[in-house]
């Protein structure tokens, strides 16, 4: 458009991004997505999506020449060779440690839409009563009802497949179809129901896979090569849900290589008029103006934009008049659980490479339970047999250790804990002006960390995985406890939190800034607490009810 001018503007096109460009675009805004990194297209793009561990160089697995430039990566899964590209290069954007946080990032149109995890949860009024009930930080500013419908918009387009069990403290939704459990899964799962007397209970996970295909996307193949980009569009990702959609309105332009480095904001209009890019390929600055902003860039980066948009009216950056702003960061812990061997079996498979594993809800804290910790957790897990990768104690080299591998190992089945953290304000982010990243701007530094609340959960969660484990009849159950540091989860939250007074939150109950009421957030920044469990759905649902507040404002021209 002439003059650089649009009538909204996305920063960050990740899973809340993509869902910002699809509603402002459908409602008829010329909208421009703006993105950090690289394009990324669906299908064409994807040129690992059919590989096979063979096909690589070093069968997938990470070398030692990875492990040197990715100090961060390397800390869990994602440093491998299979995506490598779409992960940060820790080089060319580095952060300060106070205190040890994983950040794991990717920079490229889809963000971690992308690689994300998929499993997809709503949040219960347990969930946004529980700050209010127990005193902790503030209250949110809705309830489940409020949010309730917008949940069933995004899960009918998104494709959300799972079981429906009418259980509180996690409400059911719009489903395709569940995937099925393994035979060993059932069977623990039905001891399980039977040895606590229905007080908790496995269910398959609820993910954005497709077990239908819908309009413009294929069924999961059970490849499970998710991350890699998938050419069937079989799970939720920008590519091949939001993106085409918006595009197919004609309203959408798609900049990449667009490091957006501040807001501007008019303090005579008291709203933001556009915003300042540094182009990544060229060094160039540019502007662009919109009549209203929608900030997706993912929890710390958008922090980091509202922080670097400092003003003489607000020294500490858009949004700061709280004092809130890269406070309460939240990420929920994990790396700890249980696992161990079950015995039979032997003459029972499966099919294919489910994407997907058994997920047991919250029970800990809820109807009549007490601990001396705030909250609780869920588990994530799956039982399966081992495969090639095993160790044959007996066999290290020759035909009989090759034969041996080719055939299925024991059934195993392991659960690990998602455990809430508590919004504390001094778990927060800030710039440091002292180092600078590939195109000399500043970086964040981290101040974050477990509390005595989250120490004491996590002792639970281990001792209660090992427990459910043995009384559903698995053998050899070892639990397990590492790396008890926040960012591992990739589930970053708070930092611009939502709440009811501007004097002590970041945004209202529309994700508007109190400062600039034409700047939205919709990503994980506004959360007012974490629950326990994966918190991507509701991004979808929270960004869908902002843009449709945003046109109502618009026509009543009000922004």
């Amino acid at each position: 458009m002439a003059d650089n001018t649009y009538d909204a503007i996305v920063i960050g096109s990740g899973i809340s991004g993509g869902w910002a460009a699809k509603e402002l675009t459908e409602k008829g805004l010329k909208t421009l997505m703006l993105e950090r990194g690289r394009n990324i297209e669906h299908v064409k793009d994807y040129v690992n999506a059919m590989k096979e561990a063979w096909d690589y160089p070093h069968r997938g697995t990470r070398t030692q020449e990875m492990i040197k430039e990715y100090p961060v990566l390397k800390r869990d899964y994602p440093l491998n060779e299979t995506n490598l590209d779409y992960w940060v290069k820790d080089s060319e954007c580095p952060y300060t440690e106070i205190k040890r946080f994983d950040w794991f990032r990717g920079y490229h149109v889809g963000g971690r839409s992308l690689m994300w995890g998929r499993q997809s949860y709503r949040l219960s009024d347990l969930d946004f009563e529980a700050n209010a009930k127990e005193g902790i930080a503030i209250d949110w500013p809705i309830r489940y009802n409020e949010i309730a419908p917008w949940y069933s918009y995004v899960e009918k387009f998104a494709g959300i497949s799972g079981s429906k069990e009418g259980l509180p403290q996690l409400p059911d939704g719009e489903f395709l179809p569940p995937m099925d459990m393994t035979c060993v899964e059932k069977d623990v799962a039905a001891r399980l129901k039977e040895y606590y007397k229905g007080k908790r209970t496995m269910i398959i996970g609820r993910t954005a896979n497709l077990t239908q295909a819908i309009p413009g996307r294929t069924q999961c193949q059970f490849r499970n090569k998710c991350w890699l980009g998938c050419p069937f569009g079989g799970y939720f990702s920008t590519q091949s849900s939001t993106l085409p959609v918006a595009m197919a309105t004609k309203n959408l332009t798609v900049r990449p290589w667009s490091i957006v480095t501040k807001i501007l904001y008019n303090k005579d209009k008291k709203k933001a008029t556009g915003v300042e890019v540094l182009d990544a390929e060229t060094n160039k600055t540019y502007t662009f103006n919109a009549k209203i902003i929608f900030l997706n860039a993912s929890s710390l980066n958008s922090a980091w934009v509202l922080m670097n948009s400092a003003t003489d009216v607000w020294p500490d950056g858009l949004g700061s008049s709280s004092g809130e702003l890269g406070h309460n960061v939240m990420d929920h812990h994990l790396g700890v659980g249980a696992s161990g061997e079950v015995e039979g079996y032997e003459d029972k498979y499966y099919f294919g490479r489910r994407a997907n594993g058994i997920y047991i809800p919250r029970y800990r804290n809820l109807f009549g339970d007490k601990r001396d910790y705030l909250r609780g957790f869920g588990y994530q897990g799956s039982g399966s047999r081992e495969n090639y990768n095993r160790t044959v104690a007996e066999l290290s080299i020759g035909a009989d250790f090759k034969e041996a591998l080719t055939e299925p190992g024991h059934w195993r089945m392991g659960i690990g804990g998602f455990g809430e953290t508590l919004p504390y304000h001094e778990n927060k982010i800030t710039l440091d002006k002292t180092k600078k990243d590939k195109w000399g701007l500043p970086v964040l530094a981290f101040d974050v960390e477990l509390k005595e609340n989250e120490l004491k959960m996590r002792k639970d969660m281990q001792q209660d995985a090992m427990e459910m484990l043995e009384a559903t009849g698995v053998k050899n159950v070892k639990g397990h406890d590492d790396n008890p540091y926040l960012g591992r989860g990739i589930h970053e939250m708070g930092t611009a939190r939502m709440g009811k007074d501007p004097k002590t939150s970041v945004l209202n109950k529309y994700n508007q800034v109190w400062d600039a009421m034409n700047v939205f957030v919709t990503d994980g920044s506004f959360m007012t607490s974490a629950a326990c469990h994966n918190p991507s759905l509701g991004y979808m649902a929270f960004t869908a009810r902002a843009a449709d507040h945003a046109l109502s404002e618009l026509k009543k021209m009000n922004l």
